[in-house]
């Protein structure tokens, strides 16, 4: 028996409202009013794909010890360097394993999955499974209010199940509903109704009629069945084609978060997972040139598990953005003038980030094994006066150490995309100091004693070399900020 044993979700705090965009581009296409309600989630200008799979990863309980580790999107930050590789970096893992990026098709999180699953049965162990989108959309396009960014993890293996892999059935078939080439920076799509009749409504049933047929489980036993589209009631009608109870249909997030593209059925499984009860049946559909089906069963230790955060805790973690000139510029689709400041060539050595990549990459510092006193980064010696003790550090990992906000400021003469620069001294709770930058933060949310966590994020963006460098940051913990507002 394969299946999982345990998820995690990520979704960015910033959600753009639609109307914002439709009061934008309304005047030059009329038609974006339909999909003028609710909002859709922003990444961060210092997020990308990579940062928010870590972050999904981080929210998975018991991801350790692993033997394998996916990375499943279709916007990647590298073509050629293991997306995969630097996560598992990132997440201090132990570089013994095997890695793999996963990409091609918006069904490469499922199809991924499915093969995971089957390398599991076959004797494989522990994998940790992680997808993750942040698309780019043409301005005043109905994309561009569709669609949106997320993340979501799965911890697989054979023991301590919370669900229980069923099975699973794939189609492949060359069915063109968009596509992007390997030089293009959005995606082309086809005519709506077109997609709709004969890629959703002829495929889809096809891969959940062989599911079942393979299967000894009646379709009126799911209890939750996942279908990412962004037809309205298009899933209900499949069910209903297979007399899956309307009531079994997920809510598809579309009008609080928007389709995460090949993060999606796994964003939705971790969000059904949070609210589901044992001995249910989920179905989950991903859909991309061609179609998967999976089938899990939640067991009896569903009961009492939660996530770090979950989708659920990210959905409540949020904040509006109504500039919309500003989802424009983080997302490049405006020329900027960046001033003076921003023209700095800050170039990266590769070996020296290979060098720093255990301190850079997954914020390892040291600690010292006479006096106990952590320190960041690790040193020749210890930094605590009443020690001094030479090459006594072991490692000692600060990502998951809390901290609290010693002091802060905001700089408006450093360049930053999003300004001012917030930054400032972070004190860990065991011990050891960082000047961090802060993110996902405003002043009226900061205060010194505030506690907060370290998120990884893009530190700074090569423009000449296209190369983002990642680092550490701090962020408020949940619930710090409206604590923090109280006591002003």
């Amino acid at each position: 028996m394969v299946g999982i044993i345990s998820f995690g979700g990520y979704v960015p705090r910033l959600r753009l409202e639609r109307k914002a965009i439709v009061e934008a581009n309304g005047w030059f296409n009329p038609a974006l009013r339909a999909y003028a309600k609710g909002e859709r989630s922003m990444a961060n200008w210092d997020e990308d794909s990579l940062t928010m799979a870590v972050a999904a990863a981080r929210d998975c309980p018991g991801v350790a010890e692993l033997s394998s580790v996916f990375l499943a999107s279709t916007t990647l930050p590298f073509a050629d360097r293991q997306n995969a590789a630097l996560m598992a970096g990132a997440l201090n893992l132990d570089e013994s394993l095997a890695t793999l990026d996963v990409t091609g098709s918006q069904r490469c999180a499922t199809s991924g999955l499915i093969q995971a699953l089957c390398a599991l049965a076959g004797g494989a162990g522990k994998t940790l499974f992680v997808a993750a989108e942040q698309r780019r959309t043409k301005a005043a396009s109905p994309m561009e209010l569709l669609v949106g960014d997320g993340a979501a993890a799965l911890l697989l293996g054979g023991e301590n199940l919370v669900a229980e892999f069923v099975g699973g059935h794939q189609i492949a078939v060359d069915f063109v509903d968009h596509y992007r080439g390997t030089q293009e920076a959005f995606d082309y799509s086809w005519e709506e109704r077109w997609i709709r009749d004969e890629g959703y409504l002829r495929i889809v049933p096809r891969a959940i009629k062989a599911l079942f047929e393979r299967v000894e489980v009646p379709p009126s036993q799911i209890s939750h069945f996942l279908l990412p589209c962004q037809f309205p009631k298009l899933a209900q009608q499949i069910a209903k084609m297979f007399g899956i109870s309307e009531e079994a249909v997920a809510d598809n997030l579309d009008g609080r978060v928007g389709d995460t593209g090949a993060a999606h059925s796994l964003l939705l499984l971790t969000h059904v997972l949070e609210q589901a009860r044992p001995r249910e049946y989920i179905l989950v559909v991903g859909f991309g040139q061609g179609c998967d089906a999976l089938l899990f069963r939640t067991t009896e230790r569903l009961d009492g598990f939660s996530p770090r955060t979950g989708v659920s805790g990210y959905l409540e973690r949020k904040r509006l953005e109504s500039n919309y000139n500003r989802f424009l510029a983080f997302r490049g689709l405006v020329e900027r003038d960046k001033g003076i400041r921003a023209e700095a060539d800050i170039r990266t050595p590769l070996s020296t980030l290979y060098r720093n990549r255990r301190m850079a990459t997954a914020l390892v510092g040291g600690r010292c094994r006479q006096c106990g006193t952590p320190q960041l980064p690790k040193g020749h010696v210890c930094v605590n006066p009443q020690c001094g003790a030479v090459e006594s550090q072991d490692e000692y990992c600060f990502a998951d150490r809390g901290a609290h906000v010693q002091s802060w400021t905001a700089d408006r003469l450093t360049y930053s995309p999003d300004p001012p620069t917030y930054f400032g001294m972070v004190v860990f709770e065991e011990g050891g100091r960082l000047m961090a930058d802060f993110t996902d933060m405003d002043a009226s949310s900061i205060r010194v004693g505030m506690p907060v966590n370290m998120s990884f994020r893009i530190k700074h963006f090569d423009e000449l070399r296209r190369l983002p460098k990642y680092f550490w940051k701090a962020i408020s913990q949940i619930g710090s900020e409206s604590a923090g507002r109280k006591n002003q």
